[in-house]
């Protein structure tokens, strides 16, 4: 499987083609939206050939461009049936806290350049027949060679993605700084979160590709697991 990253230092934004197109794993803040585009014109891929969209969860570095892809193509949203509401909100959720001292001083540098509401454009209400959740028939009559994976702690409305033994992971884990252990630097749910990993360490994928940072092991998981049971979160 061929995987290209169309998306900047910050965010990844996956792409990789299937036999009806192109499926697209999240799209990144709002104003990355002319990089994108750029990236795609260069592989020499038209808007039009994505024909789905996997978003892991709604936050304003995974849906922030999505009513802009939506505009350019006929894409429809495979998304977590919690997502929706968030999606109309235009906000991340602030429920949880930072993983790590580092995590909290950058979440703090952050603010400072005026990123602390974490809002994004809501979707707009003529796309919402587009969305497609992971719960209904109607995904599951896409028969999509793909498998989605709940994988709730960082945001409930997480999901995965796994394809012929790779996984994108979204933020379910993290590989740069500022994480710590491969942890995501902001998790809402510490339960929910460990539980992932040990669904992830489960399908013994061949490479996890996140969301944040390079792809890395399976074994990543197996060796640092044991250090969430050491995190206390930190709230903003």
């Amino acid at each position: 499987m061929t995987i290209y990253n169309i998306g900047n230092r910050v965010v990844n934004n996956y792409l990789f083609a299937i036999d009806e197109g192109y499926i697209l794993i999240d799209t990144g803040y709002e104003n990355g939206f002319s990089r994108f585009q750029r990236n795609l014109k260069k592989l020499n891929i038209q808007p039009s050939e994505i024909k789905f969209i996997f978003l892991t969860h709604a936050h304003d570095d995974h849906a922030g461009f999505l009513n802009k892809v939506l505009a350019i193509t006929n894409a429809k949203v495979i998304l977590h049936p919690k997502a929706i509401e968030r999606l109309k909100s235009g906000q991340n959720s602030f429920e949880g806290g930072c993983s790590s001292m580092l995590a909290y001083i950058f979440c703090k540098l952050f603010a400072l350049f005026g990123k602390s509401e974490h809002k994004f454009p809501p979707i707009k209400d003529e796309y919402l027949n587009r969305l497609i959740t992971t719960d209904s028939q109607e995904f599951r009559n896409l028969n999509l060679p793909i498998q989605a994976i709940e994988t709730p702690g960082h945001t409930a409305d997480h999901i995965s993605l796994l394809k012929d033994g790779i996984l994108f992971c979204g933020d379910a884990a993290m590989n740069g700084f500022p994480s710590i252990n491969r942890n995501i630097i902001w998790i809402e749910n510490l339960q929910d979160y460990r539980k992932s990993w040990e669904k992830m360490i489960a399908f013994n994928p061949a490479k996890i590709y996140p969301s944040h940072g390079k792809p890395f092991d399976v074994n990543d998981l197996k060796r640092f697991i044991k250090s969430i049971d050491k995190i206390k979160l930190r709230p903003l």
